[in-house]
């Protein structure tokens, strides 16, 4: 059960990590027990390797603008720690809950030298320090560990559902799965489902 009304729950990370899916996965969900789910985009520069953040409005009573606004975020789901931060200082506020896979993605600036990218250690401190409570998982090893990087995004769909703060159930969430991804695919998302849920809960 979601006690908020609206619910803003932001998905954020870099092209080609697959925020979307998450975002259409969990607003099937929704959906399919009446709620009223809007979903807006914005995506950076670049297509692949550029920011990409999906926002969820999520009611009972009627449907918001798909974009949350500024200081709203309720949930902050990141696949990479670097855009947590960004989405923390645009939409966060004191009791937003965050999520984010530790891998990080170095952006082009980096890259080439201009940027640098920030310690770690400095990086999880300020994404603490700016959220009630914070959540760091190793999301893209435990996919390479089952045998897909691609697969990081569904095992922090799995601690999403983790941390209970929107009531998704383990099993609503494998049966979107089951039947959303290509039947091919479907075993090793659903190992990657659950290795994050476990994540979570151990």
């Amino acid at each position: 059960m979601i006690h908020k009304d609206p619910f803003n729950l932001v998905v954020c990370g870099v092209g080609g990590q697959g925020n979307i899916l998450i975002s259409r996965l969990i607003g099937r969900i929704l959906a399919a027990r009446k709620y009223m789910v809007s979903i807006g985009e914005t995506f950076g520069a670049a297509q692949r390797g550029g920011s990409v953040v999906s926002c969820l409005r999520i009611s009972k009573g009627r449907l918001y603008g798909p974009i949350v606004p500024e200081g709203q975020a309720d949930v902050i789901l990141s696949l990479e720690p670097l855009e947590a931060l960004r989405q923390l200082k645009a939409l966060g506020n004191p009791s937003v809950l965050v999520l984010t896979n530790t891998k990080a993605v170095q952006p082009v600036e980096v890259l080439i030298g201009q940027k640098t990218y920030p310690d770690f250690h400095r990086l999880k401190a300020a994404v603490t320090h700016l959220s009630q409570k914070a959540w760091f998982v190793p999301a893209t090893e435990i996919a390479m560990e089952i045998g897909a990087p691609i697969i990081t995004n569904i095992v922090m769909l799995g601690a999403l559902i983790g941390i209970g703060a929107m009531g998704i159930g383990l099993d609503e969430a494998e049966a979107e799965v089951q039947a959303t991804i290509p039947a091919s695919k479907v075993d090793i998302n659903l190992k990657a489902l659950k290795r994050g849920y476990r994540e979570i809960a151990n």
